[in-house]
C-alpha cells in the first residue's frame, strides 16, 4: 500500500518586481510504499528541497496532487488541505529534518526534544527520559542540553534536528541532507537509527549528496533533473 503518491507536482516561484517565473519542479510523479525509503539525488538547485517542502507544505504547490494516507483523516491531498489538518499531521504523523534549525526562542535543546514527545501524548516523565536518551544517542554534549541552541555549531544543530524529528517515530519522515555537516561516526548513528525506524514501519523520503550513505538504506533512488524525476535505482 502506498503511504504517499505524488501526481503531476509543479512549483513555480514568481519574482514580481522582475516579472519573472522560476520553475523549480514540473510534472513530478512517484509513490512511496508504506515502510519504504526513497532517496532523491540531483545537482544543487535542481528542486529537490522544493519537493520535500511542498509535501510538508512549507511551500504551496503551483499544481498537482500530494496524496497522503493519514491515520487521522484518511486519504488527504496535502497540496490543498487546510492549515488545521496540516498542523495536526506535522504534530502527529509527518516529521521533517532540515539542515537549518527552526526553534522557538528561549527553548533549550532538551525542551525542544521533550516538546516533540509531549505533542504526541507522552507523559512529562517519559518525555524527559526519552529526550535524554535521544540527545545522548546523537552525542550532543550534555553541557548543551539546557542552553538555547542559537549558539550551536552547524553539526550540533543538525543533530538536534534529527533528535527532535526521529524521537516521535513518525509515519512519514522527510530528510533534507540529514548528514550534511556530520562526522563519519555520527553518520553511522544516523544510518542505524534510520534503519531501525524503517524496520518499525516509518516511511522515508530523503535528499542525499553522500551516495555511500544511501547504500543499504534506500529501496529506490530517483534523480531530479530539469524539474522532473526519473528512477535510477530500485
Amino acid at each position: 500500500m502506498n503511504l504517499l503518491e505524488i501526481k503531476n507536482l509543479k512549483k513555480e516561484f514568481i519574482i514580481h518586481h522582475a516579472e519573472k517565473h522560476i520553475k523549480s519542479c514540473d510534472d513530478v510523479n512517484f509513490a512511496l510504499r508504506e515502510g519504504a525509503f526513497i532517496g532523491i539525488v540531483g545537482r544543487s538547485g535542481a528542486g529537490k528541497s522544493t519537493v520535500l517542502r511542498c509535501i510538508y507544505r512549507t511551500y504551496l504547490p503551483t499544481a498537482g496532487n500530494i496524496w497522503f494516507q493519514s491515520a487521522q483523516f484518511g486519504r488527504v491531498d496535502l497540496a490543498v488541505t487546510d492549515e488545521r489538518h496540516i498542523l495536526s499531521l506535522r504534530q502527529q504523523e509527518i516529521g521533517y529534518v532540515s539542515q537549518f534549525l527552526n526553534i522557538m526562542p528561549r527553548v533549550t535543546a532538551r525542551e525542544h526534544v521533550e516538546t516533540a514527545l509531549l505533542s504526541v501524548g507522552a507523559t512529562p516523565e517519559d518525555a524527559k527520559k526519552r529526550a535524554t536518551e535521544m540527545l545522548a544517542y546523537f552525542r550532543l554534549p550534555t553541557s548543551l542540553w539546557d542552553i538555547y541552541p542559537n549558539t550551536f555549531s552547524g553539526g550540533e544543530r543538525l543533530r538536534l534536528n534529527l533528535a527532535h524529528a526521529m524521537v516521535k517515530k513518525p509515519r512519514l519522515l522527510l530528510l533534507d541532507e540529514p548528514t550534511a555537516s556530520l562526522d563519519d561516526q555520527t553518520k553511522l548513528l544516523v544510518k542505524d537509527l534510520l534503519l531501525s525506524l524503517k524496520g518499525n514501519g516509518t516511511s522515508m523520503l530523503g535528499i542525499f549528496h553522500d551516495l555511500a550513505f544511501m547504500d543499504g538504506v534506500c529501496d529506490e533512488v530517483y534523480r531530479l533533473q530539469d524539474g522532473k524525476m526519473e528512477k535510477v535505482l530500485e
